[in-house]
């Protein structure tokens, strides 16, 4: 089979190759899977370059102890092992598999059938790649720990992601007010998918400007939370979802005595990964909430995808195609 593969950590061009690797067989509790489309995500970004240096603490210091990528799949299963009773061969399905491995940037992949999910007829093999570690940040961020309610006023940082684009739509379900961070190359596009304030972070600090916020969903923490505080109204929350090590530390420390001596909440977000894709799948399906795609591309050129993510410009979800 095709697949994506990294020898060693550098810049993505340098060190990814499109390679033929054998078909990975599966265990009697498992499922093997053809890959349709799957997703560029942080994690695929930070291993290929060994960035931040906790990344090869866990995956090889020298060089990367694993040479899989990719985390986001939708596809159908190929096979199944005979302990297997949730999937049968032809199912289509998608899901995170975070929890259980990486490999998605590959035509095959074998995992427990915990891994994955039964992909609804009206979702897109491309929707369903771009949905589940994005669209569960979100909701698992706003609504099970931001307590999320109508008219509160929102401001998600990394507003153009994929993350940060679901965001939105589920802000805009409870006719919330949205302030977004990120890039001016991006305002108009963001504009039109209906953010009601815009903030170019090269040029303004959010929270220095004085305004206060029911809810923040940050995506690129990179200040301590006394800044943040700043940005909080009383019994407000804050919601990191990643950013820079050092600052996240700050967070999980500093902003857990913030939040006991003040009335504003400072949290960091573990995913359950797949944990909430039926309510997603309803609001898919009720037109509530889309992924913005940017894409799809041929694996063939998942190193310069990974490039253009890694730059920041890229909006929504870039998702590669498997199937040829």
């Amino acid at each position: 089979m095709k697949a994506l593969t990294l020898e060693k950590y550098g810049l993505p061009k340098k060190v990814l190759r499109l390679t033929e690797q054998k078909k990975p067989s599966y265990q009697k509790n498992e499922v093997l899977v053809k890959i349709h489309s799957t997703a560029i995500n942080d994690y695929d970004w930070s291993l290929v370059r060994g960035k931040p240096l906790m990344y090869r603490l866990m995956f090889g210091l020298v060089k990367p102890k694993s040479k899989s990528l990719g985390m986001e799949l939708s596809g159908t299963v190929e096979a199944v092992g005979s302990e297997v009773t949730e999937f049968e061969i032809g199912d289509e399905v998608y899901g995170d598999t975070s929890a259980h491995g990486f490999g998605t940037f590959a035509e095959y992949i074998s995992l427990p059938p915990k891994a994955l999910a039964t992909k609804p007829k009206t979702m897109t093999y491309e929707d369903a790649a771009a949905l589940p570690h994005a669209a569960l940040l979100a909701l698992q961020g706003m609504k099970e720990i931001g307590g999320i309610k109508n008219g509160m006023k929102v401001l998600i940082n990394g507003a153009g992601g994929g993350v940060g684009t679901i965001g939105l739509q589920l802000a805009k379900i409870h006719h919330c007010e949205v302030t977004g961070v990120d890039r001016q190359e991006k305002f108009e596009a963001l504009s039109n998918l209906g953010y009601d304030h815009l903030i170019n972070y090269q040029l303004e600090n959010f929270t220095k400007n004085g305004i206060q916020y029911d809810l923040i969903l940050d995506c690129k923490t990179d200040k301590l939370p006394f800044s943040y505080a700043r940005s909080l109204k009383a019994n407000g929350v804050y919601v990191s979802i990643g950013g820079k090590i050092n600052y996240l530390l700050s967070t999980l420390i500093l902003g857990k005595a913030l939040s006991v001596i003040s009335s504003k909440r400072f949290e960091i977000l573990s995913l359950k990964s797949n944990q909430g894709l039926k309510e997603i799948e309803g609001m898919y399906e009720n037109k509530q909430i889309k992924p913005v795609i940017d894409g799809p591309y041929p694996l063939s050129l998942g190193p310069d995808k990974l490039q253009e993510f890694g730059n920041g410009y890229h909006i929504g979800k870039i998702i590669l195609s498997i199937i040829t």
